[in-house]
C-alpha cells in the first residue's frame, strides 16, 4: 500500500505540471480560455497503483471542466491529442511523429496555428501528417499525395513527392475542390510563402 501511495502523490505532482504544459499548447491553438486538470482519485489497488485518473476540460471562461471524454467536440479532441503528443515529445525519445487528421473539426485560423504548432514539432522530431486542410499542408517541408488508381479489378495505391508547382496547385484544389480558380492559386501561394 506505501509504494501505491508514493506512486500517487507523484501522479498527482505530475499531472500539475502536465497540465500546465497541455493548455500552453491548446492557448496556442486558439483555445485561450481552456482549463485543463487531472482527476486523480483514490480507487481499488492494482498493478499500476491505486488511482483512477480522469481529464477535465473547460475549453470556455466561466464553465466548471468536465469529463474530456464527454464533452469535447472533434476539433478540440484533436488539439488535445495535439497537445499531448507535443508534451511527450519534448520528454521522450521518439524520433517520428504521425499525425492523421489532427485538424479533424478545425479550419481557418485555428488550422493555421496547428499548422504553425506542427512545423516547429518538426524542428525536434520527424513529422508525418495526413490530412485535408491546404493550411495545415502549406506549412510542411515536403508534401507527399497519396493517389488511388483502379484498372479492371485491380486497384493499387501510390505516393509520391510533389514538386513546387504541383503542390501549390494541391494546395490550390484543397481549397476551391476540383475546379482550380487563379484565385485559389494565389491563396495557396499566400499558404506556401
Amino acid at each position: 500500500k506505501r509504494m501505491a501511495e508514493d506512486i500517487s502523490a507523484k501522479r498527482r505532482e505530475a499531472s500539475e505540471k502536465l497540465s500546465a504544459e497541455i493548455c500552453e499548447v491548446l492557448r496556442f491553438l486558439n483555445m485561450p480560455n481552456v482549463t485543463l486538470t487531472f482527476d486523480v482519485r483514490p480507487d481499488k489497488i492494482t498493478i499500476n497503483g491505486m488511482d483512477e485518473v480522469e481529464i477535465l476540460i473547460s475549453a470556455n471562461a466561466g464553465e466548471e471542466p468536465k469529463p474530456l471524454a464527454k464533452i469535447a467536440s472533434g476539433g478540440e479532441l484533436s488539439r488535445f491529442m495535439l497537445a499531448l503528443k507535443v508534451n511527450l515529445a519534448a520528454s521522450s525519445n521518439v524520433c517520428t511523429m504521425i499525425f492523421d487528421e489532427v485538424d479533424a473539426g478545425i479550419g481557418g485560423a485555428t488550422a493555421q496555428a496547428v499548422g504553425e504548432r506542427l512545423a516547429r514539432l518538426g524542428n525536434q522530431v520527424q513529422v508525418l501528417v495526413v490530412t485535408h486542410s491546404p493550411q495545415v499542408a502549406a506549412r510542411g517541408s515536403a508534401h507527399f499525395k497519396v493517389e488511388k488508381h483502379t484498372d479492371g479489378n485491380v486497384t493499387t495505391t501510390t505516393v509520391r513527392e510533389l514538386e513546387t508547382e504541383e503542390r501549390r496547385e494541391e494546395i490550390a484544389r484543397m481549397l476551391a475542390g476540383e475546379t482550380i480558380s487563379d484565385e485559389a492559386r494565389a491563396a495557396a501561394q499566400v499558404l506556401l510563402s
